[in-house]
């Protein structure tokens, strides 16, 4: 067999069974899937009122993540084969294959909608508040508690100038990798792991409620992250 993209051409007689269990056995795992489409909040506007405020997250959703949506869906309608052939981390995972003079562009929204459509599922009104299982044991191992890996995420996110991301991700060595990502980027653009927890750390995502305290915003979304679903990615990944 040889392989073209992440897809399989059997030089053999199979089964279409058979040939679905090994094309789900030898894709690449990436994770928590985004698909090219404008979803609607998981939840209630104001249902995490206790970390981030209804206006906030009307603001957020309906305008600047709808704003990335429509600049990338529009790039991908003038190039509609792309749709047909790549999912949306496969295009932010080989960015060559989207013509030049859109590329930059294409990073920044398409980063933009999957970051966003990423960040709005991984919490919950109802969140698993600490991690558990292999996540927690590995973060112990890398960075001695949970509590010391919250001080070093929060101050990864205060050390990051200007606007961004904080990404934590399985990393290509089977780590967890922790830093801080320019502007809409993401462990899937810069190649170097699987999202697994990612904190918007744009002004938009809390000026309203935080004013320029980053660190409190930053402190109050631990509240609301749900680390049951960093646990599913890791469980589906490893």
């Amino acid at each position: 067999m040889k392989f073209i993209s992440h897809q399989v051409i059997y030089t053999s007689k199979l089964s279409s069974e058979q040939k679905a269990l090994l094309d789900n056995a030898l894709s690449p795992k990436y994770g928590y899937e985004v698909g090219l489409e404008f979803e609607s909040l998981p939840y209630g506007e104001g249902s995490l009122s206790k970390s981030i405020d209804e206006e906030t997250m009307i603001l957020h959703h309906d305008k600047h993540h709808k704003k990335y949506f429509d600049n990338m869906t529009a790039i991908l309608d003038e190039n509609p084969e792309l749709k047909k052939k790549y999912s949306l981390i496969e295009l932010l995972r080989n960015l060559d294959e989207i013509p030049k003079n859109s590329r930059e562009k294409f990073k920044n929204n398409a980063g933009g909608h999957f970051n966003h459509e990423f960040y709005w599922n991984l919490m919950s009104p109802k969140p698993q508040v600490e991690p558990k299982g292999d996540l927690k044991e590995m973060i112990d191992k890398q960075f001695g508690s949970f509590s010391k890996f919250k001080e070093e995420f929060v101050q990864t996110a205060l050390d990051l100038f200007g606007s961004g991301w904080v990404w934590l991700c399985f990393d290509n060595s089977g780590k967890l990798r922790l830093g801080p990502f320019a502007n809409q980027n993401n462990p899937h653009i810069e190649k170097c792991g699987i999202p697994l927890v990612g904190c918007d750390v744009w002004e938009h995502a809390y000026y309203l409620k935080y004013k320029n305290d980053r660190e409190a915003y930053v402190n109050a979304w631990f509240d609301v992250v749900d680390w049951a679903f960093p646990e599913k990615i890791l469980g589906e990944i490893k």
